[in-house]
């Protein structure tokens, strides 16, 4: 048994955010999301709505694919 798409997105939310230097504040900010959300997402005890997902793809400049794990770019 593999990973599961959705088991990759809170890694993969967490490896982008490291690597812009952003806090969970700041991005939860810029996607008028909260930090408590994004927290949630990044340890996998919340799956993101279609909404937030198109969010965090934007502003990291990804497609939601990439960050469910479905594509690898």
């Amino acid at each position: 048994m593999g990973i599961s798409v959705i088991d990759l997105f809170p890694t993969r939310l967490r490896r982008l955010r490291e690597r812009r230097g952003i806090s969970r504040s700041a991005l939860g900010e810029c996607c008028g999301l909260s930090k408590s959300i994004i927290s949630k997402y990044e340890r996998g005890e919340r799956e993101p709505t279609a909404g937030s997902l198109r969010k965090l793809a934007d502003f990291f400049d990804v497609s939601s694919d990439y960050l469910l794990g479905r594509k690898n770019f």
